[in-house]
């Protein structure tokens, strides 16, 4: 994917942040916090996760799919591509 680079600022965020919410997971872990908290902390780094695939995805159609100057051919092809994706992520 061209549109997912080294000058990707918002991308490179997003695993920053999820970076150090693993990291406060493994922190959590170790240090014996109550279930509850370990809980919340891993569905904020679902959520994060969740954000980053978004984005990425968004930027994949949007480039793509969403500009008509690719062949049809290589437009299925891109489509088939994220239809893939999407059933994996989402199993």
């Amino acid at each position: 994917m061209s549109h997912v680079n080294q000058n990707s600022p918002k991308l490179f965020a997003r695993l920053n942040r999820i970076k150090g919410q693993i990291e406060a997971l493994d922190n959590a872990l170790k240090n014996g916090v109550a279930c509850s908290v370990f809980l919340h902390q891993i569905a904020s780094v679902r959520g994060a996760i969740d954000g980053l695939m978004s984005e990425a995805l968004e930027g994949h159609i949007r480039e793509h799919l969403g500009d008509n100057s690719h062949p049809g051919e290589e437009r299925q092809q891109d489509l088939e591509e994220v239809i893939n994706v999407l059933k994996t992520y989402l199993k």
